[in-house]
């Protein structure tokens, strides 16, 4: 609390020499004496309540005159306010859904994993829109871009397997994953677009995807998922039922660097969970929220309530005197 008129404050020596000259009254005026035979039914008795009680309209009259010059110097209190101006980014989340996810060169498989992951990451961006494009043989938009954590981490949890035709169409992906973005306003879009394979279906190739999302300023960073090894271990159906087989890994490494690259984005290889965790976290250290930050101060008048108080004091010795003062003192 601070006060707008300090100087008046100064007024307060005059409630202070009200009390020194009603002091001075009380000790040199107000003796009334009388002569009996002994004191000793007063020395026993003490002194009344009522010799006490008439001591209080002066104490709050003075009370309310200083709580008047309080408020005449205009007490105030100030807080500090930040306003906050938030530029979010557009993010897609493009996930490869072919079978090859299946394999469990990651923990507990490579979907999962990659499923796993990329809702860490959603829930570390809260003033990001984000959206979900999924792909195998075909692409299409699990969930659009969206402010609804909730819901987009509901979505992602749905992702799976066997959803559409099988196959790797990584340029479809790329191209519809784009097309979500396509009107935004953001300063900043940005596709993640995460696969195990080669590119073998669809109908726009990952160089032109490419180029769309550098027409429209969209960045890609691309993920190859799976391991350092010639093979990794997969599920497969048997008459015997499922048995774990070794399958080969393929992964395009050279196109994915070249999208990357031709849309300003990079290329990351995640052989294993930890490493994929480390990619996320990486992007989201790459890809920060542009914000600007607004301060300035917030006046609150504190005047009101002293003068209330005065006025409560100023009631209160009169009610004292007339009710109180008058018919027993």
């Amino acid at each position: 609390m601070f006060f707008e008129y300090p100087k008046l404050l100064w007024l307060l020596v005059i409630p202070g020499l009200m009390v020194l000259h009603y002091i001075y009254l009380e000790l040199r005026e107000r003796h009334p004496h009388l002569r009996v035979s002994t004191s000793v039914p007063w020395i026993r008795g003490g002194r009344s309540v009522m010799s006490l009680v008439r001591h209080i309209p002066f104490v709050l009259r003075t009370a309310a005159l200083a709580l008047i010059v309080i408020a005449i110097a205009r007490p105030r209190s100030s807080e500090q306010i930040e306003k906050v101006d938030t530029e979010g980014i557009d993010i897609i989340l493009a996930m490869d859904v072919s079978t090859s996810m299946l394999a469990r060169d990651l923990t507990p498989d490579r979907i999962n994993a990659s499923k796993d992951i990329a809702i860490e990451f959603i829930a570390q961006r809260p003033s990001d829109r984000m959206g979900i494009v999924v792909f195998a043989g075909e692409s299409f938009t699990q969930c659009p871009l969206t402010t609804d954590r909730a819901t987009l981490i509901n979505l992602m949890k749905e992702v799976q397997t066997d959803l559409i035709e099988d196959g790797t169409a990584i340029g479809n992906g790329l191209a519809t994953a784009v097309a979500r973005m396509k009107d935004s306003d953001a300063k900043s879009r940005v596709v993640i677009l995460l696969t195990d394979g080669v590119n073998n279906r669809g109908e726009i190739s990952p160089a032109m995807a490419a180029e769309i999302a550098k027409t429209y300023g969209v960045r890609v960073y691309t993920i190859g998922v799976g391991t350092d090894n010639e093979t990794a271990p997969y599920p497969v159906m048997t008459p015997w039922g499922v048995e774990i087989q070794n399958v080969k890994v393929e992964i395009d490494e050279a196109l994915l660097s070249q999208v990357a690259e031709s849309t300003g984005g990079k290329y990351f290889r995640a052989t294993d969970n930890t490493k994929l965790a480390e990619i996320y976290s990486e992007i989201n250290k790459m890809e920060k929220v542009r914000t600007s930050v607004d301060s300035f101060p917030v006046y609150k008048e504190l005047f009101g309530k002293f003068a209330l108080l005065a006025l409560l004091a100023i009631l209160l010795e009169l009610v004292f005197n007339w009710f109180i003062i008058r018919r027993f003192v």
